[in-house]
């Protein structure tokens, strides 16, 4: 991706900030920003092992590159606790009905630098492609719904 394109991806995350400015200066210092929700964006919040499950893989490129098939937008991945999160991020008037916990107004994610791996524990999972690019939640709800089958099963 080049450094342009990273550049109007990342001003329009930091628009969710009420102070852009300091949302460039946390991912430049610590290699993540806490953005709030509900703004330009809201998160799905899954456990990885639901999202392992219906990928058939904890393999970091393999999971990668099926969320980006299935999802089409940005997934953040949080490590710091357990197995870890995977944060599906979706318009804040997306309409929701699944079982994957939707964040939104009053709560703030941590959100990678888009241009550089920094962060050890939180990255991107699928990086977002253009501005304002988000996922479709009903293409989460198809893929978990692959998962029920052989969570009943094992």
């Amino acid at each position: 991706m080049g450094q342009h394109k990273s550049r109007l991806i990342s001003n329009w995350f930091a628009t969710a900030h009420p102070v852009p400015r300091q949302a460039d200066a946390e991912w430049a210092n610590h290699g993540v920003a806490l953005l709030p929700l509900g703004v330009r964006f809201d998160a799905l919040r899954v456990p990885a092992p639901r999202i392992h499950a219906a990928v058939g893989s904890d393999d970091r490129g393999t999971v990668g590159k099926a969320l980006e098939g299935w999802l089409h937008g940005p997934v953040v991945r949080d490590i710091r606790t357990g197995s870890g999160l995977y944060y599906v991020l979706i318009a804040p008037d997306a309409p929701w009905e699944g079982s994957a916990e939707r964040l939104g107004q009053d709560i703030y994610l941590a959100v990678p630098r888009v241009d550089t791996q920094v962060s050890p524990v939180t990255f991107w999972a699928v990086p977002p492609q253009h501005p304002g690019q988000l996922c479709d939640p009903a293409h989460l709800a198809a893929l978990l719904a692959t998962a029920e089958p052989l969570a009943v099963e094992s």
